[in-house]
């Protein structure tokens, strides 16, 4: 149990080829990465404050910077600025063995010569602990994560999934008060994900520690954040909870990073009605926006301009008239069994729109041949409108 504090993190890799500079002198970015004097910046200005028993989740693209940061915290890699607290004592220079964490590693790093009892009793014997004691914590945490059978098993006679329930629970009979996870289930298949992100939750009920997890996967940061730091390119993009980030994207990379499949994106304009109200137009429809959109917008003093107009597949309806009415072609439909995926050609931008395979009559939907035209609408509830110069939400 504890809270954890990183303020003004970086971490800087030495330059291998010659910095470059821009005419202006500024430093050059290279594979999307920031590359100053000091060297390649892979985090930067990384700040975050987690509670104690807080479950915060790390995600983003590979290469954004986010197993580096798990690594940081739990001392693998040397932090080249800001400062790591972990329940107010600064870390930066402790040893790893002292930072009282535990990490998972995405290939369960399990000693093969070893049974599965062995396997999770090892870091309490290298702490000397009594051997009753280890008897008792290794017997605990198989039995939190239903393992007891295996015990007197060696890895190569388990499964994916329960290899990581043994590296999980060789992490927590030390009891840290940081448990780490570093992509701990990309090595699963499908349904075995599922079913680890179940148990994680469960765990999670169980033991009274902080997590730190690390995914690129989207659905697993939705399921088992009580936060997400959504990040690119070494960079925090935004934190909140998922419905947060979900509803309240903080800009375009986000807005099409949350969410599957992900947001649409349109060129529109944001305009003022003549009763003043903000709205925006696309082709002949003009959708005017919900009365909070609207009042986020005029707290911003936000001018009518070109914007890039998201909104979300499951948002788009295929019933609208009038000024309302928007129309597309369908390029390809993709049954998906509760659901029809339905990718069409909108002003010349692919588009995605849900469509429930059994109607409001029950009637089953499914005349959506290539080529055929459809009319489409959304609500002013669900439109989210991004600036063109910044890629930022207007809203916030």
């Amino acid at each position: 149990m504890a809270s954890v504090s990183l303020k003004g993190i970086k971490k800087v890799y030495p330059n291998l080829e010659k910095t470059k500079k821009s005419k202006k002198g500024e430093a050059e970015k290279k594979s999307n990465l920031l590359v100053t004097e000091e060297g390649v910046l892979a985090v930067q200005d990384f700040n975050l404050e987690i509670a104690d028993k807080e479950f915060i989740v790390m995600v983003g693209p590979s290469g954004c910077g986010k197993s580096t940061t798990l690594r940081m915290v739990a001392g693998l890699e040397e932090i080249s600025g800001g400062d790591l607290l972990i329940d107010g004592k600064r870390m930066n220079d402790v040893a790893p063995k002292d930072r009282d964490i535990a990490m998972v590693f995405q290939s369960y790093a399990l000693y093969p010569h070893m049974t599965v009892y062995e396997n999770m009793a090892f870091p309490l014997k290298l702490r000397g602990v009594d051997k009753a004691e280890i008897d008792r914590r290794v017997r605990d945490a198989a039995e939190t994560l239903d393992i007891t059978r295996y015990l007197d098993r060696k890895p190569k006679a388990l499964s994916g999934g329960q290899r990581q329930r043994v590296a999980i629970g060789r992490a927590i009979v030390r009891e840290p008060k940081v448990l780490l996870m570093d992509e701990p289930l990309s090595n699963l298949d499908a349904k075995l994900r599922n079913q680890m992100r179940a148990e994680i939750i469960k765990l999670r009920q169980k033991i009274n520690t902080t997590f730190l997890y690390v995914t690129h996967d989207q659905t697993e940061a939705m399921t088992l954040g009580d936060r997400i730091v959504i990040m690119k390119d070494g960079v925090i993009q935004q934190i909140g909870t998922p419905q947060e980030v979900f509803e309240h994207p903080a800009n375009l990379f986000v807005a099409g990073f949350i969410g599957m499949p992900q947001m649409n994106f349109f060129d529109a304009k944001l305009i003022k009605t003549a009763e003043g109200k903000y709205a925006v137009t696309m082709e002949d429809a003009t959708v005017v926006l919900s009365d909070e959109k609207q009042a986020n917008l005029t707290a911003k003093g936000v001018e009518p301009q070109d914007i890039t107009l998201g909104v979300r597949p499951e948002h788009i309806a295929l019933l609208g008239d009038g000024r309302e009415m928007l129309h597309g072609t369908v390029d390809v439909s993709e049954m998906m069994g509760s659901a029809i995926h339905l990718h069409i050609n909108v002003m010349g931008k692919d588009a995605i729109i849900i469509v429930q395979t059994l109607d409001i009559q029950g009637k089953v939907n499914t005349d959506f041949a290539m080529g055929s035209d459809i009319a489409f609408t959304f609500g002013g509830n669900v439109a989210h409108v991004f600036s063109k110069e910044n890629s930022k939400n207007l809203e916030f």
